[in-house]
């Protein structure tokens, strides 16, 4: 596990234990197995290492799955997940509309006239391809993912609905494209 990953789940078993929640009631584990199935029991976590690794600024984590079927045998190698942060109703962008100079974050949208503006946003963690976006935007903005080097300010475009992207271990679902998601034609 990465530090930061770490710390984001140490401060969260932190706030449950300040709440009265137990290490055996919180943050549940995932494990994925070599086939890329999910073993039928979620793990807790039972201990940390010490030390982090310094060449690649991981820590070896030790977590406890229930196994009565011995389906799990020393030795087998797996992916763990687990959820380390949980925001709800967050706005998600993908990070290929939003652009950065000098550690200012914008992007452009759509308006009801179809006309493109920028707006300057605040970005929270990404997941995968997508970008938390913590301030700027409001649900329903049309935010252009494509076409961005050739807009300015006030241009008029022919929007387009893009293909949805997933989050980081988000199932593939029916949906064909987020509401907020727009190809940009400048007009």
């Amino acid at each position: 596990m990465a530090e930061a990953e770490y710390l984001k789940l140490a401060r969260r078993m932190q706030e449950d234990l300040s709440q009265g929640r137990t290490g055996s009631t919180s943050t549940p584990v995932q494990l994925i197995l070599a086939d890329g199935t999910v073993h039928a029991y979620e793990g807790r976590l039972d201990a940390v290492e010490r030390n982090i690794e310094a060449t690649t600024g991981t820590l070896a984590l030790q977590i406890k799955f229930p196994n009565p079927d011995r389906l799990v045998r020393p030795g087998q190698y797996g992916r763990v997940r687990a959820v380390i942060d949980t925001r709800k109703d967050a706005l998600l962008v993908p990070q290929r509309s939003v652009q950065e100079l000098q550690n200012l974050y914008n992007v452009a949208v759509v308006g009801a006239d179809n006309k493109v503006s920028f707006r300057t946003v605040k970005v929270g963690p990404r997941e995968g391809s997508l970008w938390v976006i913590e301030e700027g935007l409001q649900p329903g903005d049309r935010v252009v993912v494509e076409g961005l080097q050739r807009l300015r300010e006030g241009a008029t475009v022919n929007p387009k609905p893009a293909p949805a992207e997933r989050a980081a271990g988000e199932k593939k679902s029916a949906e064909a494209a987020p509401a907020g998601a727009a190809k940009a034609e400048v007009k």
